[in-house]
């Protein structure tokens, strides 16, 4: 049991928050919850150890395993991939390899009545205690089976691990955390850098075989899947539901709700009193009645609504001009890098108006697809946009690509032509840019704004081809509600690809599979695709 006592964080004169109390019993899966900078990161690194608070303490007994994956890794290494998160289990090799070293120690000595020579004994003794108690574990078969479980391959194992990108020794990392079997997990963001079948094995182990479990996340489906406890961090105070995300909404809603009509009884109590003590003040007969409710009013604590963040993206795509029939076709399409082949022979159509999702592990081809798509790497075989086809294209690393030395009006301004360019201020402010914001750099701004201002270059020319890849990464869950909004009223032809199930879920009538160098196209939504494919794939991962 882990107990958060009377934590407070105060810089610059702002409280963060402050008297936070909970307790996270074992099996405990939970979601933090609130608003951008209410303060959940902060409250999560503090129990994980790696921040301290201005006031409070978090406790716990001695044995406590916490570990504590962070939305963003620092570290640089140079081992394997599987040197690396075998380093789950150091604390136990260096156990064996320190009574291996003190038993032939006692081989040689022979001061058999020494101190020093039963001081040995009595080590080897304890450490004997501790290593034997630890249940019998095929070290190797767990570590394969947590990489192959988070998308690595077999061929993965022995390349170094500074060959990855983020995302990737990002899951290196979760590996190591989830093989050490903590009394406590803590995630900050784990799926922004996953596929879809790296998340449902994810959320099966995290249900099944971890113990407790802590997760900021904006992966809806994700986290409604995990929790069956929400803490929302808001107004620097807490409050505690023994439910998980969807049903939280509902109880937190109903809350306010009370909260509402308690304010507007007590304010009318308040300005009844007010009233009162107006109209009798300096009357004889009434100066004790008077005192007596100025006393109240003075002790009268007074009932705070809940704040609810309304700042709100407002995203409308504009009307799709005609295309052909089918913008997208792709003929006997392969491609290889060297020796490595991602797809071959890929044969499909994309009719016009249709809304499709790319899915697959990491690694498959999907990005690759993309950009053979839009002509810009050489392929073998056919693959064209049709007649009268006008794209927009949201790269994966769309934000990154900005320039870091605009400002967020520069960047805009540079691409916006004819009279758009008068109406720059309005558009910024339908995405949340208003007032001095745009003034800001780039450089500057969060994952999220990056992302934002990404959205508002892709909107600036009309287009009947939307092709979004991981569009929803940093954005919050109001944002992505009203992105998928715009994307269903979008009246041109998508292509979407992403990892975020509760994103997809109703966005696309037709999934194309990227899987063994083969792309797949299944007549079926998203939910049914991965209903059937979620027991598959745990199954394949067990049976390795």
């Amino acid at each position: 049991m882990i107990t958060v006592d009377g934590l407070a964080v105060e810089f610059s004169g702002t409280t963060l928050f402050s008297e936070v109390n909970f307790v996270i019993n074992p099996n405990d899966k939970i979601a933090l919850m609130g608003k951008n900078g209410a303060g959940k990161s902060t409250m999560m690194k503090i129990v994980a150890g790696e921040q301290k608070a201005t006031r409070g303490k978090v406790s716990y007994p001695k044995e406590t395993v916490i570990a504590y994956l962070p939305q963003h890794l620092l570290t640089e290494d140079n081992c394997t991939v599987f040197e690396e998160a075998s380093k789950a289990f150091k604390h136990i090799f260096k156990m064996r390899d320190e009574m291996e070293a003190l038993n032939k120690q006692l081989e040689t000595r022979t001061d058999y009545e020494s101190n020093e020579y039963m001081s040995i004994i009595e080590k080897v003794s304890e450490l004997g205690e501790q290593y034997y108690a630890i249940e019998a574990i095929n070290y190797d078969a767990e570590v394969e089976k947590a990489l192959k479980g988070l998308g690595f391959k077999q061929a993965d194992f022995t390349r170094l691990t500074n060959e990855f990108s983020g995302g990737w020794r990002m899951r290196i990392e979760l590996a190591k955390i989830l093989l050490q079997k903590p009394d406590l997990i803590l995630l900050d963001e784990p799926t922004n850098h996953i596929d879809i079948e790296s998340v449902i094995w994810l959320e099966d182990f995290l249900v099944n075989k971890a113990n407790a479990v802590m997760v900021i996340s904006h992966d809806r489906a994700f986290i409604d899947n995990i929790t069956n406890r929400t803490i929302e961090v808001t107004m620097g105070r807490i409050y505690d539901y023994k439910a998980n995300y969807s049903h939280y909404l509902q109880l937190r809603e109903e809350r306010r709700t009370h909260q509402i009509k308690a304010y507007q009884e007590q304010q009318k109590f308040i300005a009844d009193n007010m009233a009162f003590i107006e109209r009798f003040k300096g009357t004889f007969s009434k100066t004790n009645q008077v005192a007596s409710r100025e006393r109240m009013l003075e002790k009268l604590e007074i009932i705070e609504v809940d704040e609810v963040d309304n700042a709100a993206l407002k995203l409308k795509f504009p009307p799709a001009q005609r295309s052909g029939d089918y913008p997208v076709i792709v003929e006997e399409l392969s491609k290889s890098y060297g020796e490595h082949v991602v797809f071959e022979k890929a044969s499909f159509s994309i009719a016009r108006g249709e809304k499709v999702s790319f899915v697959g592990r990491n690694g498959e081809g999907k990005s690759t697809m993309i950009k053979s798509i839009l002509g810009e790497i050489e392929v073998e075989g056919k693959c064209g946009l049709g007649h009268n086809v006008q794209v927009g294209y949201f790269a994966q690393n769309q934000a990154a690509l900005l320039d870091p030395d605009l400002t967020i009006f520069q960047t805009v301004d540079e691409v916006a032509k004819g009279d758009v360019r008068t109406q720059i201020k309005n558009i910024l402010g339908r995405f949340m840019f208003k007032g001095d914001d745009i003034d800001k750099k780039v450089s500057v701004l969060s994952g999220g704004e990056k992302t934002r201002l990404a959205m508002v270059k892709l909107l600036l020319e009309p287009v009947n081809l939307l092709i979004l890849d991981e569009p929803t990464n940093h954005l919050d869950l109001k944002s992505k509600d009203v992105l998928k909004e715009a994307l269903l009223s979008f009246d041109g032809t998508l292509i979407l690809v992403s990892h975020d199930r509760d994103f997809l879920q109703g966005l696309s009538q037709k999934v194309f599979e990227f899987k063994e160098q083969r792309v797949i196209e299944h007549f079926e939504t998203i939910d049914a695709f991965l209903e059937r494919n979620r027991i598959q794939s745990l199954k394949a991962i067990d049976l390795n």
